[in-house]
Order: structure tokens, then C-alpha cells, then sequence
């Protein structure tokens, strides 16, 4: 039996009222899933991004003043001894919010393209627990194929 849900003419939500559709335009390119990756990691100083990533800087300068004015990050104040003030990039609560998104890439990606699985390993800091992104109701993995998506009525 395939995973596989059954095909349909029409999504059920259109474009316009699709929670994703909107989510899709705060992450629109892979600079900005990249940058929220090494933010995700806790490397949050530009010149440390921009180092990593291999970002023009330029280009971080625009997708992190995006970010911040979409609300997925936020600056915070450092200083160096001896250096002027800095800031460095850190997720705000919408943008923590965005990590099990990150995690399902990186499970996606670990299965299904020529990077290495096992690189990291996601536990449970108080059990020790191994942990992977799925959908259940109690952690569990429910199987695709019992997934259903259903449009909420919203009266009109």
C-alpha cells in the first residue's frame, strides 16, 4: 500500500486562504531557509552567516532585514573587548516556531538526496530519547496514507 493520498481536482483551501501559500511568501528563497537553518544552530553574528553560507553580503543585509521586519528574527546587542557594538541575529518565538519545519527538511533530506544521514541526531534533553518530526497525536508516526486534509468551514 503507497503512501500516496488519493488524488482530487482541486485543493481543498484556495490560494488566497492557504495558511502555506502564506507561509511560503515569509520563506520565499534558500537564502533566507539557509539563514534560518545556521540561526537555528545558534550562528547568529553576519560576518559568521555570511561566512558559512557564502552569501554576497549584500544579499544577507536584504534577507535579514526582511526577516526582522516579518518578525522571524530579531537583533541582539554584543560587544567584543576592545570592539564597538555589534548585533547579532537570534529567532524570535514566530521563528522558533519555524524549527520543526527545518527538522523535517533535514529528515527529508537525509533520505532522499546524496547527503550523509546521521550527521545529526535530535534527542530529548531530559530522557536522552532519539527524536524525528512526525505527525501523530501522541508522538507517534501516523502513515500518509491515514492523513486527511480537510477545508474548515468558516460559515460563509
Amino acid at each position: 500500500m503507497t503512501d500516496t493520498p488519493p488524488l482530487h481536482r482541486r485543493a481543498p483551501v484556495p490560494m488566497d486562504d492557504c495558511a502555506m501559500a502564506h507561509a511560503v511568501q515569509q520563506v520565499p528563497d534558500k537564502w533566507t531557509w539557509l539563514i534560518l537553518r545556521q540561526l537555528m544552530f545558534g550562528v547568529g553574528r553576519f560576518a559568521d552567516i555570511q561566512s558559512e553560507l557564502g552569501i554576497p553580503k549584500s544579499v544577507l543585509a536584504a534577507r535579514l532585514a526582511a526577516m526582522t521586519d516579518n518578525g522571524l528574527i530579531d537583533k541582539s546587542p554584543y560587544r567584543d573587548d576592545g570592539a564597538r557594538t555589534r548585533h547579532a541575529y537570534v529567532l524570535t518565538r514566530k521563528g522558533r516556531k519555524f524549527i520543526p519545519v527545518l527538522l523535517a527538511l533535514l529528515h527529508w533530506g537525509e533520505a532522499f538526496t546524496q547527503a550523509p544521514a546521521g550527521k545529526l541526531t535530535l534527542t530529548d534533553r531530559r530522557t536522552g530519547d532519539a527524536l524525528r518530526v512526525a505527525l501523530g497525536p501522541d508522538g507517534s508516526q501516523v502513515p500518509l496514507r491515514r492523513l486527511r486534509l480537510d477545508a474548515m468551514d468558516d460559515g460563509a
